[in-house]
């Protein structure tokens, strides 16, 4: 038996053979065409209009967050100035085979090096080029293999396309060797409940037909298990199945101590499902959709419809919006595209709104109309606060506004430092746990060499957060979670135990979560926050804390 580690999305465990992604399609050589400008131009044009077309129909029959990134993908594909560069080196006699991958190829390193969010875009454009290419050579398009029983599906990086459609009665698990915790492949895994772990590199080796356990509840592959691993992580899924199709109930723990469970939503379309599946609001509405399809920024109505709508589906509850959070990482023209060596610790969440005062004031004016308008609790927070003087700028912008409780998230080390005079300022705080661990830990959150230290279970972050709890308590402030961490189910507990007065999640982990809450109770979190807090890395502190829970004598 042996371990490989990575990054979990989700909370499940599965078992089965491995059956791995075939390799893509080699790089065509860069040989002279046998035909006309013209003609390769024709055959370049029909291949990228066919594949955009059937991404569109992929991503309309999957629905959701799937269309979004497929429809996103096609427009990809019809770029027009990626059709310029195909069509540079169309004219300087090139194959459109050559000529496709190459201006792809160009333009997945431009993205590659901006990191961020559009460095996780890159794997995307590989994915298209290599669909166009298969269509000019009349081959089919990569793709998911069939093995002819369930498997557990081991590649490189999962495409868009591929996990939009996959059949969940046949792909038990995902691993992927890239990637990481906002990649596609981590996005849509977790929309659509699928067990996976990505980033592991050392996934290359396994090969088809290999037996493994994949638990991305801790982020492990477990390689030739014993018959004694494999009927426990049977009983774990077993017991994760059963609490998932238990009644929903408010979120609470064991003595009746109310831990409000929230959604982290990215649109309004959300919410239905976020309803249904139990949340008792938002903890973390993300703007940026309104802004980063569009070369101008949103009109203050358009703005106020979508509020509107996200705001009429939680009457009387609490709806948590994060005000635009954008920077170099995710340039947008109309308020910072300026390219910078390090755009996350650059101009970035309140700087860049600052910077753009127009951009927030036209916000929080839609914030208002919508809120005006219905019936929700709104609560609108700034991102990347570092200062008390930023908390002073944003909650009196709000107040010019109307804006009834304005907070702040506690995304950089210096925040939760401050927390105290923050907190005295601010109604709220929220914790982003991901930022919040790659500030701490100095370790790019987008970069799979250093994920290892991408770990919301260090100490140093958990003593951060207990310090935000503490400063919370003693001003009487509520003090949310709206990271990842609050995903885990053992971690949600610690995170309760630091001072977290609620949780916000992907909608998919709400179950997961509130079963997890239920079995503790105000003292038992505490003593197992205490438990991970005493020790000395993140692998301990899980371990800790995993002990802390299941001696239940010492409660």
């Amino acid at each position: 038996m042996s371990e490989l580690r990575g990054v979990g999305i989700g909370l499940g465990v599965a078992q089965g053979p491995v059956a791995r992604m075939a390799d893509p399609l080699p790089a065509p050589e860069d040989t002279p065409s046998t035909l006309s400008v013209e003609d390769e131009t024709a055959r370049v044009r029909e291949a990228v209009a066919a594949v955009a077309r059937e991404l569109e129909q992929r991503g309309s029959h999957a629905g959701g967050t799937a269309r979004d990134v497929l429809e996103a993908q096609a427009m990809m594909a019809e770029d027009p100035s990626l059709d310029a560069e195909i069509g540079t080196r169309l004219a300087a006699g090139k194959t459109g085979e050559f000529a496709v991958h190459d201006a792809f190829a160009s333009f997945r390193d431009t993205l590659a090096a901006m990191g961020g969010y559009l460095g996780e875009r890159a794997a995307d454009l590989d994915d298209v080029a290599q669909r166009v290419v298969a269509r000019l050579r009349g081959l089919p398009a990569p793709g998911v293999p069939d093995p002819g029983h369930p498997f557990v599906l081991v590649a490189k990086e999962l495409a868009p396309a591929d996990t939009a459609l996959l059949d969940l009665d046949t792909v038990l698990a995902l691993v992927t060797t890239d990637g990481g915790p906002t990649s596609h492949t981590a996005i849509l895994a977790r929309e659509k409940s699928i067990v996976a772990v990505v980033g592991v590199g050392a996934a290359k080796d396994l090969v088809d037909g290999q037996t493994v356990i994949v638990d991305a509840a801790k982020g492990v592959v477990t390689v030739h298990p014993t018959e004694e691993e494999l009927t426990h992580a049977r009983h774990r899924a077993d017991a994760r199945a059963a609490a998932t199709s238990a009644p929903i109930t408010p979120g609470a723990l064991a003595d009746g101590t109310a831990i409000p469970l929230l959604a982290n939503l990215g649109k309004p379309g959300g919410a239905d499902e976020a309803v249904e599946l139990g949340a008792e609001g938002v903890g973390l509405f993300r703007t940026e959709f309104l802004f980063l399809s569009s070369t101008n920024a949103p009109t203050v109505d358009q703005q106020t419809r979508a509020y509107t709508e996200l705001l009429t589906a939680f009457p009387g509850q609490k709806v948590v919006v994060r005000a635009l959070d954008a920077g170099a990482d995710k340039p947008l023209a109309f308020l910072n595209d300026a390219h910078e060596e390090n755009p996350a610790l650059g101009l970035r969440g309140i700087r860049a709104l600052r910077a753009s005062e127009d951009i927030l004031r036209e916000q929080l004016t839609a914030l208002q109309q919508a809120d005006a308008a219905t019936e929700a609790d709104l609560w609108v927070m700034a991102p990347m606060v570092g200062t008390v003087e930023e908390t002073e700028y944003f909650t009196s912008l709000c107040r010019e506004y109307g804006i009834k409780t304005a907070g702040v998230m506690v995304e950089v080390p210096s925040a939760a430092l401050m927390a105290d005079r923050v907190l005295a300022i601010a109604d709220f705080a929220s914790i982003g746990t991901n930022d919040l661990t790659q500030y701490t830990m100095a370790a790019d959150r987008l970069l799979g060499s250093v994920s290892s230290f991408q770990d919301p279970w260090h100490p140093a972050v958990l003593r951060l957060i207990g310090m935000t709890g503490a400063a919370g308590k003693a001003q009487g402030k509520p003090v949310g979670i709206c990271g990842e961490a609050a995903a885990d189910p053992l971690l949600a507990v610690v995170l309760v135990g630091l001072g977290a007065t609620s949780l916000s999640m992907a909608p998919t982990a709400l179950a997961d979560v509130r079963a997890a809450l239920l079995k503790q109770t105000m003292r038992d979190a505490e003593r197992i926050a205490s438990a991970a807090l005493g020790a000395a890395d993140a692998a301990s502190a899980r371990a800790a804390a995993q002990a802390a829970a299941d001696d239940h004598t010492s409660a």
